[in-house]
C-alpha cells in the first residue's frame, strides 16, 4: 500500500503575519517622531492654531525631567507667552469618591455646549512607593473625551506638594496659547492640595458629601476661606434629605467667617452630577463672580499676586532638585543615613552635615 507523503507546515510558516504597514488611526501622529526633532517655529504655529497633538508633545516636554527636553519645553513657553491668560482657570477640589471627575465632565459640557473650548487638567495621585498613577480620568470622562472642543490631560502627581502636578502651571499657560478659554483643574483633595490650587485657578470651586461625616470635616477656617462655591454633590435619591442638611450647616458656619476681601460671598449649592442636575447653576456662579472681580479690578491683582506666588515656588522648587542632583550631597547622605541608623548621629546634626556640604 503506497503512502501519502504528508507535508506539515509550522503554524509560523503558514502565514506572515501582520503586515509592517500597520494603518494609522490618526495620520497626523505617522508624521510626528521625536519631539526634539520638530523645529521651534512649528511648535509654535501648531499649537496656536489648536493643534492638540503638537500640545500634548509640548506639555510632555515641560514634564521631561531630561535637560534637553525640559529646554526646549521652556523655549516653546517662552515664545507662546504672548498669546497666555485669556482663560477663565477653574480650580476644583474635594475628597476622593466626592464624584470630581463626573461632576467636571458634566460642568465641561455645558462650556463646550456655549461654545466654549475646555481644558481639563487632572492631577492624578501617585503612589508613594511606586511612583505609579493610573491617569484614569480619560476613562471615567468617556463623554467630555470624545468632544472635539474638550482636552483633557492627566499628569501623575509624582513627589509634588499636596498632590498638584509640579508642571501644572506651565500646562495652563500651554493650554490657553492653544486657545481654550476655560481651564478646569482638577486635584486629588488631600493634604496641601486645595493651598496649591487656589494659587492656580481665578475660581475655586470646593465639592462636599453629605452624609459620611465629610460636612465635619469641611467646616475648617482654611478650605472655607479660600472657596468661592462650595458645592454638595451627589445630592439624589435617598442622600437628598442628609444633603440639604448639609447645605445648612455649610451656610451656617460661613457667617462665622469675616467678609472676603474682594467683597465675594460664599454661597453653598446642591447638585447630582449623576443626574445632571444643579450644573447650570454653578456654571452661572461661575460667570458672576468672574465679571464682579473683573469690574473691581481683583481679578487682575490676583493674577499678580499668583505670578510671584510661582516665582517664589520656582525658587524653591529649583534649590532643591540642585541640592538632591549634587554627587557630594548624595554621598553625604548615605553616609549620615548609615550613621543615624547606628544612633552615631541624631538626624538634625546630620542634616546641618549635609547642608553645610552645599551652602
Amino acid at each position: 500500500m503506497n503512502k501519502k507523503k504528508l507535508s506539515y507546515k509550522k503554524a509560523l510558516q503558514e502565514k506572515k503575519g501582520v503586515d509592517n504597514e500597520i494603518p494609522s488611526l490618526n495620520p497626523a501622529f505617522k508624521k510626528i517622531k521625536n519631539s526634539l526633532d520638530i523645529p521651534l517655529e512649528q511648535y509654535i504655529e501648531e499649537i496656536k492654531k489648536g493643534n492638540v497633538v503638537f500640545l500634548s508633545k509640548a506639555i510632555t516636554l515641560i514634564e521631561s525631567t531630561n535637560p534637553q527636553r525640559f529646554e526646549k519645553g521652556q523655549k516653546i513657553l517662552k515664545n507662546l507667552l504672548p498669546y497666555t491668560g485669556n482663560s477663565i482657570r477653574i480650580g476644583v477640589t474635594g475628597v476622593p469618591g466626592v464624584g470630581k471627575s463626573t461632576f467636571i465632565e458634566k460642568l465641561g459640557k455645558k462650556y463646550t455646549s456655549a461654545g466654549h473650548k475646555v481644558a481639563v487638567l487632572a492631577i492624578d495621585p501617585s503612589s508613594s512607593l511606586t511612583k505609579g498613577s493610573i491617569l484614569g480620568d480619560k476613562t471615567r470622562m468617556e463623554e467630555l473625551s470624545r468632544d472635539p472642543g474638550a482636552y483633557i490631560r492627566p499628569t501623575a502627581s509624582g513627589n509634588a506638594l499636596g498632590g498638584v502636578a509640579r508642571k501644572t502651571r506651565e500646562t495652563v499657560l500651554l493650554c490657553e496659547a492653544a486657545g481654550f478659554d476655560r481651564i478646569i483643574i482638577e486635584t486629588v483633595g488631600v493634604g496641601q492640595s486645595e493651598t496649591m490650587v487656589h494659587s492656580l485657578s481665578d475660581f475655586f470651586l470646593l465639592l462636599k458629601l453629605a452624609g459620611a461625616g465629610d460636612e465635619l470635616q469641611g467646616i475648617k477656617r482654611g478650605i472655607i476661606e479660600m472657596a468661592d462655591l462650595i458645592v454638595i454633590n451627589k445630592a439624589e435619591g435617598d442622600n437628598l434629605p442628609p444633603a440639604k442638611l448639609a447645605q445648612k450647616a455649610f451656610q451656617s458656619a460661613l457667617h462665622f467667617y469675616p467678609p472676603k476681601e474682594n467683597g465675594w460671598q460664599t454661597k453653598v449649592f446642591l447638585a447630582s452630577a449623576l443626574e445632571n442636575k444643579g450644573i447650570g447653576k454653578v456654571q452661572k456662579e461661575i460667570d458672576i463672580y468672574i465679571a464682579e472681580m473683573k469690574k473691581n479690578s481683583f481679578f487682575d491683582r490676583k493674577r499678580k499676586e499668583q505670578e510671584a506666588y510661582w516665582l517664589h515656588k520656582t525658587i524653591d522648587t529649583y534649590l532643591l532638585d540642585s541640592f538632591y542632583r549634587r554627587k557630594e550631597v548624595k554621598q553625604a547622605i548615605r553616609e549620615m543615613e548609615s550613621m543615624t541608623a547606628n544612633n552615631e548621629i541624631t538626624s538634625f546634626e546630620a542634616a546641618e552635615i549635609i547642608l553645610k556640604k552645599f551652602l
